[in-house]
């Protein structure tokens, strides 16, 4: 099953990718079909908010303010929309998980998308995924 994104919400995430030659990242919220367990339910992207990456070498990797995670997840809780993963740039490498990214990878089923060289993929975190053994390709569907 493929994901739907606008292409705005596209433009929005290549923008923040372009914007700084760190790693840049964000959250994704969404919804879905009300079918089945997480993963089958996602059915559209509604919004991506950009965070601070706080990592200690941001030019090498992301990691997602905290605050801005815990305080989505508390809205999310409280009726607003669910987080149902991140993106973040790969500022000189392809849109494709690195090692590092499947080692960073905790919480299964998560949505992952990934800019680089000005395009945007996206994955699902699995154990034993086919891509560095965690994750799974899922197809983008950019909408108007």
């Amino acid at each position: 099953m493929g994901i739907a994104i606008s292409s705005v919400l596209v433009k929005q995430i290549t923008d923040h990718a372009a914007s700084s030659g760190d790693e840049v990242c964000g959250l994704v919220f969404g919804n879905g079909s009300g079918e089945g367990d997480q993963e089958a339910a996602i059915a559209r992207i509604t919004a991506v908010a950009p965070c601070a990456n706080v990592a200690p070498d941001p030019a090498r990797r992301f990691e997602i303010d905290p605050v801005a995670l815990i305080a989505a997840h508390r809205a999310a809780r409280g009726g607003g929309a669910r987080v149902i993963g991140h993106y973040h740039s790969h500022p000189t490498g392809s849109p494709v998980p690195s090692p590092r990214d499947a080692a960073d990878a905790v919480e299964e089923g998560q949505l992952w998308l990934i800019v680089g060289a000005g395009r945007v993929r996206a994955w699902r975190s699995r154990a034993g995924g086919a891509i560095e053994g965690r994750f799974e390709a899922v197809t983008l569907d950019v909408v108007d």
